[in-house]
């Protein structure tokens, strides 16, 4: 990835991810983060695992971001556009949707 695209990767995971480090971290610590995704043989989900690596991306300065972080942000990037795609209707506040985005660093009542 050249130093273009890994700066539009850069703007667009700075754009979906509405969460701070902080404010992941502890979603991250819940219950409900835990319950939400996908469980790989009821180990721990693929959106609470990517969960913290965002959490390392965010904390991280621009000039440290490794390859392999980039390449997470594309996948974030990928994933919150398709799963906001997918909004059910009705109440979001308690919902698995909700829950799975949040894993992922967008909250979609976050304004």
């Amino acid at each position: 990835m050249n130093s273009s695209e890994q700066e539009q990767v850069r703007q667009d995971f700075s754009r979906l991810v509405n969460m701070t480090a902080t404010e992941l971290k502890k979603w991250l610590g819940t219950k409900e983060s835990e319950e939400a995704g996908q469980h790989k043989e009821g180990g721990e989900s693929t959106g609470h695992a990517s969960g913290r690596h965002i959490v390392h991306i965010l904390q991280s300065k621009k000039a440290d971001l490794s390859e392999d972080d980039f390449t997470h942000m594309q996948k974030v990037n990928g994933y919150i556009h398709r799963h906001l795609a997918q909004r059910p209707s009705g109440d979001i506040q308690e919902s698995r949707w909700r829950h799975s985005l949040m894993n992922w660093g967008h909250d979609p009542l976050k304004q």
